[in-house]
């Protein structure tokens, strides 16, 4: 079961889920205004794809490990790795930021900061 918990993309799909659950089942009422945050949505959406596949490039084409906490061949700087350490979690605020908007979750935007703290905690800091 620990080794589950050791992956990112469960913590983002737990995440996930409950901002869509709160949006769907608690929203108490509260939306987003306007078009705005659609748009914004789905550009932090397309911006969370656009990272993940710059980051994926980099680690096929460094033929190095994408798997945390597991030991890489090879330390990455370059590509999209020279704008940010962390590029995969960075996409993985950007859809989260992107769904709740999307589903009107507004109640879940406080979902940003405790999954901001998991990352940091579980993944990056340990």
């Amino acid at each position: 079961m620990t080794k589950w918990l050791n992956m990112p993309p469960l913590w983002l799909l737990l995440a996930l889920g409950t901002a869509y659950l709160q949006a769907r089942y608690a929203s108490l009422g509260l939306r987003f205004p306007g078009p705005v945050p659609n748009f914004v949505a789905g550009l932090l959406i397309g911006a969370g794809v656009l990272l993940t596949i710059l980051a994926v490039f980099e680690f096929r084409k460094a033929r190095t490990m994408i798997v945390p906490h597991n030991t890489p061949s090879e330390l990455i700087t370059t590509g999209i790795f020279a704008r940010t350490r962390n590029p995969i979690y960075l996409a993985d605020m950007c859809f989260l930021a992107g769904f709740v908007l999307y589903w009107d979750a507004v109640i879940s935007l406080l979902l940003l900061p405790i999954f901001f703290w998991v990352l940091e905690r579980r993944f990056v800091v340990s």
